[in-house]
């Protein structure tokens, strides 16, 4: 017979053992990609360009996954120049180093790889990453991501027959290095030269569905400063899905879709074979661009006839009205086996208000953009590299006040601070006559309220704070204002950012420093061993291997 410590210990390590499997069957599962951006010839305007190619293709590939899968994708750089995507939506759960943003990441050097390894830890949705670095964005090197529900958590629609991802965006026929430099010598862009879908210009884009059908489009708007509208001639669209938050199921014969936004919209095939119109107009410009794909019904059809259907143009209002008629399906299911409405954001008390106003101006000559009047500057280090090595010098926290200042533009690398589990307000105020649109990288927010003029304490009167949908970007209309809620529950350092992106380049953007004085690993992983080290970080040591 064993001693009865020598029992203890033989229980112990069974249990051990046991505990072990049962981790490792519930591990979530690992997807692998290997990308290689390359630049090459395109023609998406009919003229050749230099775009940028993931494993030789314009859009890049779709990212096919499930929540919570660990997604590892290895990039080689093959540019002649430095490059980094990020992943437009993707939270990044504790793990801002994966964000791939300047202010978190340093680029891949020319000639070298890196490795993304990221978890798209409970979410569900349509989403899309892009070139973060620079103006590459004007060239190309953007896809599309799905995110899938688990098996066992109901989706409150029927499997649909097919699923598409749109990717829509205006377009320039300039070299995307050419547009920098009109940047970088203080000028504004001219207007973009035409509208894509999918990389193709009018009469490219083709979608083949079987009469009868339901199918999922995946919209998203990864353009560069123009509001889209999306429709489909003769097909209502039924709203499902907003940047992982189901909707109340409304249909729309058109959409608006602004900058850095993504929808999922149902369409049944419910028309007499033939092929259809899929068209996208630019709005609130003074020139209408147009696009025009093709619906293709794969039973003997007619081709498509007539004029693009147009759609509206110029209206705020009607603009307004649909971004109100947004909100959330209570009653469905998000990532998790549970009501989207179980959690009440409208019974949480605020803790701070932070109220954003957008300006433009000219800074030594030069056209810059700001946020109340700070227009953001690049340091030498990726600013979360510079807060890990604690690195002086490289940027200040509270550079950047919670309300406008009214004074003239300056430069600075702006950084706010906030509390880890802070429950606050964002208004982004915006006194000009454009529509404008906002990302925070890291959250989802809710969207309570928007309206016109100037928002007062008693603007709060009109927020929903039932239904309101969840989001990571938001438009705000011209001379009027948009109200979020945001539950601070990730730490990080996270880009807050206007999506026209001349505007993000020359400054309108800064960083949210969500820091918790634990620093524990429950609340923020360890910076990555394969982080790459750039600036003043050089030379320094990430773990052990």
């Amino acid at each position: 017979m064993l001693p009865k410590s020598a029992l203890i210990w033989q229980l112990c390590v069974v249990y051990f053992l046991a505990m072990f499997a049962i981790v490792a069957r519930a591990e979530s599962p690992y997807r692998f990609f290997t990308w290689n951006v390359t630049y090459g010839d395109i023609y998406p305007l009919g003229v050749r360009q230099q775009g940028i190619l993931i494993n030789g293709q314009f859009p890049g590939p779709d990212i096919y996954s499930v929540t919570n899968d660990n997604l590892i994708i290895n990039v080689h750089n093959s540019l002649p120049e430095p490059f980094l995507i990020s992943w437009n939506g993707v939270q990044q759960r504790r793990n801002s180093y994966e964000d791939g943003v300047y202010g978190t990441t340093c680029p891949i050097p020319p000639g070298k790889n890196f490795t993304y390894i990221l978890q798209v830890k409970d979410q569900i949705g349509s989403y899309f990453y892009f070139p973060s670095v620079g103006f590459q964005k004007a060239a190309g090197g953007f896809g599309g991501i799905r995110i899938l529900s688990r098996p066992l958590i109901p989706v409150p629609f029927p499997e649909p027959a097919g699923d598409f991802t749109v990717l829509i965006g205006d377009w320039y026929k300039a070299n995307h290095n050419k547009l920098k430099a009109v940047l970088d010598r203080g000028h504004r862009l001219p207007s973009p030269d035409g509208i894509l879908i999918n990389g193709h210009g009018s009469n490219g884009a083709s979608f083949t569905v079987e009469q009868g059908k339901t199918y999922r489009f995946r919209i998203s708007n990864v353009g560069l400063q123009h509001s889209l509208n999306f429709r489909i001639q003769g097909h209502k669209m039924k709203l499902v899905e907003v940047e992982g938050t189901h909707t109340i199921q409304t249909t729309y014969s058109s959409l608006d879709v602004h900058v850095g936004q993504s929808y999922s919209v149902l369409v049944t095939m419910d028309q007499p074979p033939q092929d259809f119109y899929i068209a996208v107009s630019t709005r609130f410009t003074n020139k209408v661009l147009t696009s025009a794909g093709t619906l293709h019904y794969s039973n003997p059809a007619r081709p498509v006839s007539g004029p693009v259907p147009g759609g509206p143009t110029t209206q705020i209002d009607w603009s307004l009205n649909q971004a109100r008629s947004i909100r959330t399906n209570l009653t469905a299911s998000g990532p998790r086996p549970n009501p989207q409405g179980s959690y009440h954001y409208g019974l949480i008390n605020i803790s701070r208000t932070i109220k954003l106003e957008s300006s433009a101006g000219q800074v030594n000559g030069k056209q810059r953009y700001a946020v109340n009047s700070v227009s953001f500057i690049p340091a030498d280090t990726p600013l979360k590299l510079a807060d890990y090595f604690k690195i002086g010098g490289v940027f200040r926290v509270g550079s950047i006040q919670d309300q406008p200042t009214g004074g003239n533009i300056y430069l600075d690398t702006s950084v706010m601070g906030a509390d880890f589990r802070g429950f606050i307000e964002i208004v982004f105020q915006n006194h000009e006559n454009i529509v404008q649109s906002w990302h925070i990288d890291g959250y989802n927010f809710w969207v309570v309220g928007m309206n016109g003029g100037v928002w007062t304490p008693a603007s709060r009167n009109e927020y929903n704070l039932r239904d309101a949908v969840s989001r990571c970007t938001t438009q705000v209309y011209p001379k009027s204002w948009t109200a979020i809620y945001v539950a601070l529950d990730n730490v990080g350092m996270w880009n807050v950012r206007s999506e026209f992106w001349a505007r993000q380049y020359l400054g309108q953007q800064f960083y949210l420093r969500v820091y918790s004085p634990v620093e524990s690993i429950r609340d923020e992983y360890p910076i990555p061993k394969n982080a790459l080290l750039c600036g003043r970080a050089k030379g320094k040591h990430t773990r052990s291997l």
